[in-house]
């Protein structure tokens, strides 16, 4: 363990905070971005569900007329209610199909129960949730997609100088990316799974 400010915002994967001190709960490599972020680098795949995180999954069947079950790389896959899309009715089904990458937010998590998504809001709105068209999924390690998904990430915000992008990251360690070309993309994926190794002055 080692001592921080106590005023020291700490929210990243593997560390906890206990006073003003920073515990490891994980065995792994402790890796430091300036100014305050730490975390443990162990690199963890197998994601626990957690009620109100968006995730990337991908369709792997349809056991009834009215549910999808999604894989989003937990330990059981997660339902999603083809009413729980923008607009869908009994009589306005959206288009999915097996295979299909969706984005989502769970709903329901717990151990004992199997996980639920939606890709609407709880004003009825789809705000970037759903299939996800085109582009390359990929699965990288939970630390590194939590990584991205602070506010200002240093990673994004250094790609961002350099390239044209669309990406999508979910909380269950799998990125979404889209570029101008095809090679592009494959490239981007492959820099980008590994950024999460590099410092801020070797980002820049």
């Amino acid at each position: 363990s080692f001592t921080l400010s106590v005023t020291t915002p700490i929210t990243s994967p593997g560390v906890r905070r206990e006073g003003d001190q920073i515990i490891a709960a994980k065995s792994g490599i402790l890796r430091h971005r300036p100014p305050v972020t730490y975390w443990i680098d162990n690199n963890q795949r197998r994601y626990v569900p957690v009620v109100e995180e968006f995730v990337i999954g991908i369709v792997t069947g349809k056991p009834s007329m009215d549910v999808y079950r999604v894989d989003i790389g937990g330990s059981m896959p997660a339902a999603l209610s083809y009413l729980n899309f923008e607009g869908a009715t009994k009589r306005n089904r959206p288009s999915v199909q097996v295979g299909d990458t969706i984005y989502g937010q769970l709903i329901v998590a717990s151990k004992d129960m199997e996980p639920e998504m939606t890709c609407v809001t709880v004003a009825g709105k789809a705000n970037g949730m759903g299939v996800l068209e085109d582009g390359l999924t990929f699965q990288s390690s939970l630390g590194l997609c939590r990584e991205l998904l602070v506010a200002e990430s240093p990673i994004l915000a250094a790609y961002g100088k350099r390239f044209r992008f669309e990406i999508t990251v979910g909380a269950n360690g799998r990125i979404w990316l889209k570029s101008p070309s095809v090679s592009q993309t494959i490239a981007l994926c492959n820099s980008l799974d590994s950024a999460g190794m590099l410092s801020t002055e070797q980002l820049e």
